[in-house]
Protein backbone atom coordinates (compact mmCIF):
# COMPACT_ATOMS: atom_id res chain seq x y z
CA UNK A 1 0.00 0.00 0.00
CA UNK A 2 1.16 3.60 -0.80
CA UNK A 3 0.26 6.92 1.23
CA UNK A 4 0.59 10.19 -0.89
CA UNK A 5 0.28 13.33 1.15
CA UNK A 6 -0.89 16.86 -0.04
CA UNK A 7 1.47 19.17 1.15
CA UNK A 8 1.94 22.05 -1.33
CA UNK A 9 -0.78 24.80 -0.01
CA UNK A 10 0.10 28.12 1.75
CA UNK A 11 -1.94 27.65 4.67
CA UNK A 12 -3.60 31.60 4.47
CA UNK A 13 -5.59 30.91 7.46
CA UNK A 14 -3.30 30.36 9.78
CA UNK A 15 -0.52 32.89 8.28
CA UNK A 16 -0.34 34.97 11.38
CA UNK A 17 1.25 31.97 13.54
CA UNK A 18 3.46 30.52 10.87
CA UNK A 19 4.79 31.51 7.86
CA UNK A 20 5.94 27.94 7.43
CA UNK A 21 4.05 25.10 5.81
CA UNK A 22 1.17 24.00 7.87
CA UNK A 23 2.42 20.16 8.43
CA UNK A 24 5.24 21.50 9.95
CA UNK A 25 3.73 23.08 12.67
CA UNK A 26 5.21 21.20 16.20
CA UNK A 27 2.54 19.17 17.78
CA UNK A 28 5.01 18.55 20.63
CA UNK A 29 7.02 15.17 19.23
CA UNK A 30 7.88 17.25 16.09
CA UNK A 31 5.91 18.34 13.17
CA UNK A 32 2.75 17.03 12.50
CA UNK A 33 4.33 15.78 8.65
CA UNK A 34 7.25 13.92 10.24
CA UNK A 35 4.30 12.28 13.15
CA UNK A 36 1.95 11.09 9.73
CA UNK A 37 5.19 9.51 8.48
CA UNK A 38 5.90 7.51 10.98
CA UNK A 39 2.90 6.56 11.43
CA UNK A 40 2.74 5.27 7.84
CA UNK A 41 6.10 4.01 7.66
CA UNK A 42 5.67 1.73 10.92
CA UNK A 43 2.32 0.41 9.14
CA UNK A 44 4.50 -0.66 6.38
CA UNK A 45 2.79 1.86 3.81
CA UNK A 46 4.99 3.44 1.35
CA UNK A 47 5.22 7.48 1.32
CA UNK A 48 5.15 10.28 -1.03
CA UNK A 49 4.98 14.09 -0.38
CA UNK A 50 3.38 16.57 -2.93
CA UNK A 51 5.60 19.47 -2.24
CA UNK A 52 4.81 23.34 -2.84
CA UNK A 53 5.25 26.58 -0.66
CA UNK A 54 8.61 25.92 1.04
CA UNK A 55 8.93 22.07 0.07
CA UNK A 56 12.42 22.45 0.96
CA UNK A 57 11.71 22.53 4.44
CA UNK A 58 9.34 19.62 4.55
CA UNK A 59 12.62 17.99 2.51
CA UNK A 60 14.65 18.88 5.18
CA UNK A 61 12.72 17.90 8.41
CA UNK A 62 12.22 14.16 6.23
CA UNK A 63 15.90 14.13 5.46
CA UNK A 64 16.01 11.05 7.38
CA UNK A 65 13.05 8.94 6.03
CA UNK A 66 12.34 6.78 2.67
CA UNK A 67 9.74 9.29 1.05
CA UNK A 68 9.04 10.04 -2.24
CA UNK A 69 8.85 13.99 -3.56
CA UNK A 70 7.26 15.52 -6.26
CA UNK A 71 6.53 19.21 -6.94
CA UNK A 72 4.20 21.59 -8.20
CA UNK A 73 6.04 24.63 -8.86
CA UNK A 74 2.39 26.22 -9.66
CA UNK A 75 1.54 25.43 -6.07
CA UNK A 76 0.45 29.85 -5.97
CA UNK A 77 -2.29 29.50 -8.79
CA UNK A 78 -3.11 26.14 -8.78
CA UNK A 79 -5.14 24.03 -6.25
CA UNK A 80 -4.47 20.42 -4.87
CA UNK A 81 -5.10 18.68 -8.39
CA UNK A 82 -2.48 20.00 -10.08
CA UNK A 83 -0.27 18.47 -6.88
CA UNK A 84 -1.96 15.39 -7.55
CA UNK A 85 -1.59 16.10 -11.39
CA UNK A 86 2.31 16.08 -11.02
CA UNK A 87 2.37 12.85 -8.51
CA UNK A 88 0.24 11.16 -11.53
CA UNK A 89 2.06 8.35 -12.20
CA UNK A 90 1.85 6.67 -8.60
CA UNK A 91 -1.93 5.69 -9.71
CA UNK A 92 -0.52 3.37 -11.65
CA UNK A 93 1.71 1.53 -9.73
CA UNK A 94 -0.71 -1.30 -8.85
CA UNK A 95 -0.99 -0.74 -5.06
CA UNK A 96 -3.94 0.48 -3.06
CA UNK A 97 -3.73 4.12 -2.44
CA UNK A 98 -4.41 6.72 1.31
CA UNK A 99 -4.71 9.72 -0.11
CA UNK A 100 -4.71 12.54 2.42
CA UNK A 101 -4.11 16.09 3.47
CA UNK A 102 -0.48 16.67 5.06
CA UNK A 103 -2.42 19.10 7.66
CA UNK A 104 -4.72 16.53 9.29
CA UNK A 105 -3.59 15.25 12.38
CA UNK A 106 -4.96 11.55 12.61
CA UNK A 107 -3.65 8.56 14.65
CA UNK A 108 -3.33 4.46 14.44
CA UNK A 109 -7.23 3.89 15.17
CA UNK A 110 -8.14 5.80 12.15
CA UNK A 111 -5.18 4.30 9.87
CA UNK A 112 -6.49 0.93 11.39
CA UNK A 113 -10.13 1.89 9.23
CA UNK A 114 -8.48 2.88 6.26
CA UNK A 115 -6.12 -0.40 5.77
CA UNK A 116 -9.39 -2.81 6.77
CA UNK A 117 -11.49 -0.64 4.06
CA UNK A 118 -12.16 -2.98 0.93
CA UNK A 119 -14.39 -0.65 -1.20
CA UNK A 120 -12.65 0.38 -4.17
CA UNK A 121 -13.07 4.02 -2.85
CA UNK A 122 -14.08 5.63 0.85
CA UNK A 123 -13.69 9.25 1.91
CA UNK A 124 -13.59 9.09 5.83
CA UNK A 125 -16.27 11.65 7.16
CA UNK A 126 -17.27 12.43 11.13
CA UNK A 127 -21.11 12.96 11.77
CA UNK A 128 -20.11 14.41 15.37
CA UNK A 129 -19.29 18.01 13.24
CA UNK A 130 -22.17 18.48 10.79
CA UNK A 131 -22.81 21.69 12.63
CA UNK A 132 -19.42 23.23 13.05
CA UNK A 133 -16.99 22.19 10.62
CA UNK A 134 -15.53 23.45 7.41
CA UNK A 135 -16.61 21.35 4.44
CA UNK A 136 -19.34 19.33 4.30
CA UNK A 137 -20.84 15.87 2.66
CA UNK A 138 -24.73 14.48 2.61
CA UNK A 139 -24.47 10.86 2.87
CA UNK A 140 -27.79 8.25 1.82
CA UNK A 141 -26.94 4.55 2.64
CA UNK A 142 -23.09 6.24 2.70
CA UNK A 143 -22.69 6.85 -0.40
CA UNK A 144 -22.04 10.54 -1.02
CA UNK A 145 -24.92 12.92 -3.09
CA UNK A 146 -23.59 16.37 -2.19
CA UNK A 147 -20.47 18.43 -0.77
CA UNK A 148 -19.04 21.64 -0.40
CA UNK A 149 -18.37 24.51 2.05
CA UNK A 150 -22.06 26.10 1.78
CA UNK A 151 -24.07 23.17 2.66
CA UNK A 152 -27.31 23.97 4.45
CA UNK A 153 -27.46 22.77 7.95
CA UNK A 154 -30.33 20.82 6.97
CA UNK A 155 -28.32 19.31 4.05
CA UNK A 156 -25.09 18.27 6.13
CA UNK A 157 -24.71 14.69 7.66
CA UNK A 158 -20.64 15.11 8.57
CA UNK A 159 -17.67 17.10 7.93
CA UNK A 160 -15.08 15.45 5.50
CA UNK A 161 -11.61 14.90 7.02
CA UNK A 162 -8.99 15.00 4.63
CA UNK A 163 -8.47 11.26 4.11
CA UNK A 164 -9.85 8.45 1.35
CA UNK A 165 -9.00 5.38 0.18
CA UNK A 166 -8.65 4.16 -3.78
CA UNK A 167 -8.16 0.25 -4.51
CA UNK A 168 -6.12 -0.42 -7.49
CA UNK A 169 -8.57 -1.78 -10.04
CA UNK A 170 -10.09 2.00 -9.41
CA UNK A 171 -6.76 3.87 -9.88
CA UNK A 172 -6.40 3.68 -13.70
CA UNK A 173 -10.63 5.43 -14.05
CA UNK A 174 -9.31 7.92 -11.04
CA UNK A 175 -5.85 8.29 -13.13
CA UNK A 176 -8.08 9.27 -16.27
CA UNK A 177 -10.86 11.21 -14.47
CA UNK A 178 -7.62 13.69 -13.13
CA UNK A 179 -6.24 13.96 -16.91
CA UNK A 180 -9.53 15.57 -17.81
CA UNK A 181 -9.92 18.04 -14.97
CA UNK A 182 -6.31 19.07 -15.51
CA UNK A 183 -7.01 19.00 -19.25
CA UNK A 184 -10.28 20.95 -18.90
CA UNK A 185 -8.22 23.94 -17.26
CA UNK A 186 -9.72 23.00 -13.51
CA UNK A 187 -7.16 24.02 -11.67
CA UNK A 188 -8.77 25.32 -8.82
CA UNK A 189 -10.25 22.28 -7.93
CA UNK A 190 -8.86 20.21 -5.10
CA UNK A 191 -8.08 16.85 -5.92
CA UNK A 192 -11.03 15.15 -4.07
CA UNK A 193 -12.84 16.77 -7.37
CA UNK A 194 -11.33 13.34 -9.09
CA UNK A 195 -13.89 11.31 -6.75
CA UNK A 196 -16.59 13.99 -6.21
CA UNK A 197 -17.02 14.03 -10.33
CA UNK A 198 -17.69 10.30 -10.79
CA UNK A 199 -20.82 10.20 -7.71
CA UNK A 200 -23.24 10.13 -10.92
CA UNK A 201 -21.38 7.06 -12.00
CA UNK A 202 -20.55 4.75 -9.38
CA UNK A 203 -20.88 4.55 -5.32
CA UNK A 204 -18.34 7.05 -3.78
CA UNK A 205 -18.84 5.51 -0.07
CA UNK A 206 -18.17 7.36 3.00
CA UNK A 207 -17.03 6.07 6.43
CA UNK A 208 -18.02 7.72 9.42
CA UNK A 209 -15.46 8.07 11.92
CA UNK A 210 -16.88 9.51 14.96
CA UNK A 211 -15.68 9.29 18.24
CA UNK A 212 -11.88 9.36 16.59
CA UNK A 213 -9.91 12.25 17.63
CA UNK A 214 -8.84 14.35 14.36
CA UNK A 215 -8.11 17.54 13.76
CA UNK A 216 -7.36 19.47 10.46
CA UNK A 217 -5.26 22.61 10.53
CA UNK A 218 -7.08 25.31 9.28
CA UNK A 219 -7.62 28.28 11.27
CA UNK A 220 -4.92 28.65 14.62
CA UNK A 221 -8.03 27.09 16.95
CA UNK A 222 -7.21 23.50 15.27
CA UNK A 223 -3.89 23.27 15.69
CA UNK A 224 -4.37 24.30 19.62
CA UNK A 225 -7.02 21.59 19.87
CA UNK A 226 -4.07 19.02 19.12
CA UNK A 227 -1.74 20.61 21.35
CA UNK A 228 -4.50 20.34 24.05
CA UNK A 229 -5.26 16.59 22.79
CA UNK A 230 -1.63 15.42 23.39
CA UNK A 231 -1.40 16.57 26.02
CA UNK A 232 -3.82 14.69 27.35
CA UNK A 233 -3.25 11.65 25.35
CA UNK A 234 -0.03 9.69 24.26
CA UNK A 235 0.93 9.78 20.90
CA UNK A 236 1.35 6.18 19.22
CA UNK A 237 4.92 6.99 18.03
Amino acid sequence: MKAILMAAGMGTRISTKTNEPKSLLNIGNGPLIKHTVELLLKNHIDVVICLGFKGYLIKEALKDYPVTFYENPFYKVTNSIASLWFAREELLKGEDLILANADVFWQQDILDILIQETRDVVLLADSSRKLSGDYFFRCENECLQAYGKELHEDERDSEYVGLAKVRKELLPVVNERLKKLVHDGDYQLWWENTLYSMICERDIYVQDIAGHYWSEIDVLQDYESILSYVKKHPLDI
